[in-house]
């Protein structure tokens, strides 16, 4: 089964609501397998819409980032994100 990638591109509008949303999100994210592989880091925008935090994450399978994103205590992170920031996620899942 191929791994899947968690991938976030964010631009935050209200930091302190927003590190509320990311303190609960690093706990719940590896209780679903997933491993972050980019958190924030120095990054070079080529196209598209600039937003300066950029995560990354590996789960085991699509089906495990579905079910992390759709669960309660990731939804109970997200509600402090949706006010406090602008966000595109996707998960996609990786070559074999």
């Amino acid at each position: 089964m191929p791994s899947a990638l968690w991938i976030a591109h964010v631009k935050v509008t209200d930091a302190d609501s927003y590190m509320k949303y990311a303190a609960i999100a690093t706990e719940v994210i590896p209780q679903f397998g997933g491993k972050f592989i980019v958190r924030n880091g120095s990054y070079e925008q080529l196209e598209g819409n600039n937003r300066a935090r950029n995560v990354v994450a590996r789960f085991p399978s699509l089906q495990a980032a579905h079910d992390c994103y759709h669960s309660d205590a990731y939804q109970e992170a997200l509600s402090f994100a949706r006010d406090a920031s602008e966000r595109d996620l996707v998960i996609v899942e990786e070559m074999e």
